[in-house]
C-alpha cells in the first residue's frame, strides 16, 4: 500500500468552496480500482487549510492515478486556487491494505 498525505492551503476567498471544487476529482479517484481511500478534512485551526489522506493498493495503482483524466483536469485548475504549493508526506511501502485498529482505545 502507498499512503499519501497532502496539506492544501487554499486562497482565503476560495476556501469555503474547496470541497465543491474537488468533488469530481474526489469521485473519480474513489472510483479507481486501486484506490483504497481518499478522504478530505478541514483544519480546525485554519479554515484555509485542508488535509487529504489517500491510499492506493500499490505503486502501480498510484502511477495509474496520475494519468487519469480527473487527475489531469484537477491539476490544470488547482494552481489558480491554492495559496501555496501543497505539502506532501509519501509512504511508499506502508504495511496493510487500509486502516488498522488503534490498540489504546476501544468502545466500552
Amino acid at each position: 500500500m502507498i499512503l499519501i498525505n497532502v496539506k492544501w492551503t487554499i486562497r482565503a476567498e476560495r476556501a469555503d468552496e474547496w470541497m465543491a471544487l474537488v468533488d469530481d476529482f474526489t469521485r473519480g479517484t474513489r472510483a479507481e480500482p486501486g484506490n483504497l481511500f481518499f478522504e478530505w478534512s478541514r483544519s480546525v485551526d485554519d479554515p484555509t487549510v485542508y488535509y487529504l489522506v489517500e491510499a492506493f493498493a500499490d505503486g502501480e495503482a498510484g502511477a495509474a492515478h496520475v494519468t487519469t483524466e480527473h487527475f489531469r483536469t484537477a491539476m490544470s485548475w488547482m494552481p489558480d486556487v491554492v495559496a501555496e504549493t501543497p505539502g506532501l508526506i509519501y509512504v511508499g511501502d506502508a504495511t496493510g491494505d487500509g486502516w488498522g485498529e488503534m490498540g489504546e482505545v476501544t468502545p466500552r
